[in-house]
């Protein structure tokens, strides 16, 4: 059938008139600037949500370290090195001695790490402090039990030297606090990875060989009066010099160099 509105091309549509065509790129054109506007609001609603996130993280740090202080003051902590319930490293004889009290799934014990290993390493070599980590089972959680059992586990069987090599991994590789946490497997491979015999301590971080030290662990802490983590104690006096975990990392390494 043909088209009487286009007789010089029966049976096909009528082409569009110029005025059509300016329309059609007129809506064209604002399409695109509807899709531009919308990806800048994307955008914006993105990076105001990071500075939200950020802030809420800044304020979470500054609220722990606020409430720190009121909670250190009255501590009475076994000196570095007299403890059943720690890893040193370091000369007992150096100028300077560090006591870390820290729970291997709190986020602030890994960023105080994080901040201050290295240092802490180098300065122990070098005979300026000798550092004692205590973990215990600050959190309750069942992954807090475990890491410990499993680093007390490759502390008695397998030494300090590797022990410490599996500290700094259950840090380094830190599972979240509000996430899904490893068990005994990942801890097994961790410590294997850091240098222990896996037939040696797979039995004893399997089966909670060393619950009791955790248990003990957490009540030494508890009697010394630390009830948050991480704890510093800088020569047997509770060492809070900093507004964040990374100002009072940095200050302490000042002050041992």
């Amino acid at each position: 059938m043909s088209d009487p509105t286009n007789p010089t091309n029966p049976g096909r549509p009528p082409k569009p008139t110029k005025s059509q065509k300016a329309q059609a790129r007129a809506e064209r054109a604002a399409e695109l600037i509807r899709q531009q506007q919308a990806a800048e609001r994307r955008r914006n609603m993105l990076v105001v949500a990071s500075v939200v996130v950020a802030m809420v993280l800044i304020v979470g740090v500054l609220f722990y370290i606020n409430a720190s202080r009121d909670s250190v003051d009255d501590i009475d902590a076994a000196p570095a090195g007299k403890s059943e319930w720690g890893l040193t490293i370091g000369d007992a004889d150096a100028p300077h001695d560090v006591i870390i009290y820290e729970d291997f799934l709190c986020p602030f014990c890994g960023q105080l790490e994080r901040e201050s290993s290295e240092d802490l390493n180098r300065l122990a070599e070098a005979g300026k402090v000798q550092v004692e980590y205590r973990p215990f089972n600050l959190l309750q959680a069942d992954y807090s039990v475990a890491a410990a059992n499993a680093f007390a586990e490759v502390l008695e069987k397998e030494g300090p030297e590797v022990a410490k090599k599996f500290h700094d991994l259950l840090f380094e590789e830190q599972p979240s606090e509000s996430g899904e946490q490893p068990g005994n497997d990942w801890l097994l491979e961790k410590a294997v990875e850091a240098g222990a015999d896996e037939a040696t301590v797979k039995a004893g971080i399997e089966g909670g060989g060393q619950e009791d030290w955790v248990e003990g662990a957490t009540q030494a802490a508890a009697d010394a009066g630390v009830n948050s983590t991480p704890i510093i104690l800088l020569d047997g006096k509770a060492y809070q010099e900093g507004r964040t975990i990374e100002e009072i990392a940095d200050n302490l390494i000042s002050e041992l160099e």
